[in-house]
């Protein structure tokens, strides 16, 4: 885990009488360790394909692969048990659970994992620590900044170093400091740990970061860069 590969990806959206190619023929392998940035204006496909990627959403046709195990032929059951062990995901829209603390919403994956509650705690704790958020660990989501939300998502995406993370838009509320600091964890976790990173995201800070740049437009791959020779 995570070597993926996509091929011949397509995706529409019935928006009025128009039909919205979302994806349109995308076809990409991704190896295992990969740092990968997907940029492109709003409506270029960045999204849908992580959505596709992490199986959030059904293809029209095509086939996703991880570790060689077809995602887009997988059942419910078996889709969110490889989600909830080898995929972190990072949402725009944050997704925290506004009951919980910032604390417990980092803790609510590794509880459904089964870990046990005060090996939760600890890697809890140290990963809000690592995202700057040490001191607010009992706020709710109403409580912070959309700054700190985010990196309370963050934290929930990558406090049990899952394989793969699906980032979009991991820096947009964050200001520059924050972002720096933030990027230099993610290519931590990618260069000590293994872990494959995709990020969609209209920042040129992030897109620095990234060891194969593609571009996308109208739902297809318009460039790629930095991809690793065969």
């Amino acid at each position: 885990m995570a070597e993926i590969k996509c091929v011949e990806l397509c995706k529409n959206y019935q928006q009025g009488d128009a039909v919205i190619k979302a994806l349109d023929h995308v076809s990409l392998d991704i190896k295992q360790g990969s740092f990968v940035c997907l940029s492109g204006p709003s409506g270029s496909g960045k999204t849908t394909l992580l959505n596709m990627i992490g199986g959030l959403d059904e293809l029209d046709s095509g086939q996703i692969s991880i570790d060689g195990q077809r995602v887009d032929l997988l059942g419910q059951g078996p889709l969110a048990d490889l989600r909830l062990h080898h995929i972190g995901f990072v949402f725009q829209a944050y997704n925290l659970i506004p009951v919980l603390t910032a604390r417990e919403n980092v803790e609510f994956v590794m509880q459904v994992q089964g870990v046990p509650a005060a090996e939760r705690k600890n890697k809890s704790m140290a990963i809000l620590g690592e995202v700057g958020l040490e001191g607010m660990e009992n706020r709710r989501p109403s409580q912070l900044s959309g700054g700190q939300q985010q990196r309370v998502a963050v934290a929930r995406a990558i406090v049990s170093q899952p394989k793969l993370v699906l980032a979009d838009e991991p820096t947009a509320n964050l200001d520059s400091v924050s972002a720096k600091h933030l990027m230099e964890l993610f290519r931590e976790l990618n260069e000590h740990h293994g872990v494959t990173f995709i990020i969609s995201t209209h920042d040129e800070r992030v897109m620095r970061y990234a060891g194969r740049l593609i571009k996308m437009q109208d739902g297809r791959v318009i460039a790629d860069q930095g991809q690793a020779p065969e």
